[in-house]
């Protein structure tokens, strides 16, 4: 079953909200932080006590928050400002050991904290391992590894899935026309197990291959359908490639095996749809979008991009410049039952009900 996560991310890479932030010097930008610091699938029937989880960070450091993935209310403060060192809460994502790995993008590193509770773990790859320089976008791969946006060399970076240990430049630094300021940007594993990545700075949606990372050419050339300032896209139910258009507010489709145009499917700022960002299809088979612009989330039908309303209303939980999502259902635990831990064993619970497991002996995981 796929593993639906919502992240929200305000990063001074990646959108074209965050260009102010970029028009100001790395220099200047951690001097600022440092001084702060110093000072202070096909749809399936959804079943509640699953979470959404997003990097919120329009205010630096940024933080994490989550909310429910059935009725969009407010859940928690997952992450903290500054929680284990983060240095910017971009796009968080879940790991196959159920833990949550954040890539700190002044810290260029990522960060590793509990699934359950939010609560730091290490630093599971250290700063600048490979050249790790502004790191935005992080994904694991089919293989089970790590897969790392370094946006300050316009390469993608993998390290090992079980120990953070440098593996190699995936996407070498400018490789296929990836040579924006801003990319790369958010990239995917698609059905066929090649990479997707959108390109800021050429329109345009580019492919890799899922093995080598060898590039295999623009999947959606530059422009295509009207796509300018290309940010987040998800494969649909359908098989269909569904990319955000951020300068036109709008989402593109295209067919998932040629990349071909099909249509607008979310018209230009429907539904009051205002620097989008990240895309992302829900457990419930709707759309679900990332509205910088009113800092909200907006959900649209999945079948024909109507617009259903604010499914994150605008600012609830402290909610400022949402950007990547993730929708966490459920999560692996290894129970212990109090007195009798030889009879421990593996359950998978709502990600909601996941702290009190682990405050009761719990441990994040499967039992090994």
């Amino acid at each position: 079953m796929k593993t639906y996560q919502l992240l929200i991310t305000t990063c001074p890479c990646i959108y074209r909200s965050m260009r102010k932030l970029i028009a100001i010097t790395y220099a200047a930008v951690l001097a600022l932080v440092m001084a702060t610091a110093i000072g202070a699938a096909l749809p399936v029937a959804y079943a509640g006590d699953g979470s959404l989880v997003i990097g919120s960070i329009r205010d630096f450091p940024g933080e994490v928050l989550r909310y429910d993935a059935t009725t969009g209310d407010f859940i928690d403060v997952f992450v903290p400002p500054f929680g284990g060192g983060n240095f910017g809460a971009c796009c968080p994502v879940f790991g196959p050991d159920e833990n949550l790995y954040l890539p700190s993008i002044l810290g260029h590193s990522v960060l590793r904290y509990n699934g359950a509770t939010g609560e730091f773990i290490d630093e599971f790859v250290p700063a600048g391992s490979g050249g790790l320089f502004i790191p935005i976008v992080a994904v694991f791969g089919p293989d089970g590894n790590l897969y790392v946006g370094s946006v300050g060399n316009n390469s993608i970076l993998r390290y090992n899935g079980s120990s953070g240990d440098f593996i190699d430049a995936f996407v070498p630094s400018g490789s296929g026309g990836l040579t924006g300021d801003l990319d790369p940007q958010i990239f995917v594993f698609g059905p066929d197990g090649n990479l997707y990545v959108a390109s800021f700075g050429t329109d345009s949606v580019l492919r890799y291959d899922g093995s080598s990372g060898a590039f295999l050419g623009a999947f959606v050339p530059s422009g295509s359908g009207g796509l300018d300032d290309t940010v987040g896209m998800d494969f649909g139910p359908d098989g269909n490639l569904y990319v955000g258009s951020q300068a036109t507010d709008s989402i593109l489709r295209y067919d998932g095996i040629t990349g071909e145009f099909i249509d607008v499917f979310v018209p230009s700022g429907d539904g009051g749809l205002s620097e989008l960002v990240g895309v992302l299809f829900g457990p419930d088979g709707n759309l679900y979008v990332a509205s910088v612009g009113t800092d909200s989330v907006l959900r649209y039908d999945g079948w024909n991009g109507a617009f259903l309303g604010a499914f994150v209303p605008s600012g609830s939980g402290g909610l400022v410049g949402p950007r990547v999502f993730v929708f966490k259902e459920k999560i692996t635990i290894c129970h212990r039952p109090p007195g009798n831990p030889n009879k421990s064993n593996t359950l998978s619970i709502g990600h909601l009900s996941g702290s009190d497991h682990i405050a009761h002996g719990d441990s994040v995981g499967a039992c090994q």
